[in-house]
């Protein structure tokens, strides 16, 4: 069953810290957000494979826009 990844907060993408095919454990970096000028590293809150990634560095995203999506 696949998991959709949200962004917490609007922010730009700063880093994306895995690859489509990635096998990720719970609290394993995601992504790294830029916020209100600090950097926020996104953690996947359960293990799965990174099957989507739906945006790209420097990318700005809104809050709760799917970033990527786990299987």
């Amino acid at each position: 069953m696949a998991t959709e990844v949200f962004s917490p907060i609007e922010g730009k993408v700063l880093k994306i810290t895995v690859k489509p095919g990635d096998q990720v454990q719970v609290e394993d970096q995601l992504f790294i957000l830029e916020a209100f000028k600090m950097e926020n590293p996104i953690c996947a809150e359960q293990a799965g494979v990174v099957k989507e990634i739906k945006v790209k560095e420097n990318d700005m995203v809104k809050a709760e826009q799917v970033v990527l999506v786990l299987e």
